[in-house]
């Protein structure tokens, strides 16, 4: 996402988020319940993990959750005020 930082808070399981070429290379961090990680805007980040997993991402409202703005079966609407 270009114009905005991602907050992602992992509430259960395992969440992986990889990440491509950037100033530190390619790479990835592990986040475990009660973990949290901001991805800076304009990073390219993936986030998947191998079981289910139940995490909080913080973004602002409208922003599209799959990548470079195409929409498709698996993005959802970002529209919940917490």
């Amino acid at each position: 996402h270009a114009d905005t930082d991602e907050t992602f808070i992992v509430l259960e399981g395992e969440l992986r988020i990889d990440f491509r070429a950037g100033p530190t290379g390619d790479g990835s961090i592990v986040l475990r319940a009660g973990q949290m990680a901001v991805v800076p805007k304009g990073v390219e980040h993936k986030p998947c993990a191998n079981a289910e997993v139940k995490l909080l991402l913080i973004e602002p409202r409208g922003v599209v959750n799959t990548g470079d703005g195409a929409t498709g079966e698996r993005t959802v609407e970002n529209d919940q005020w917490i």
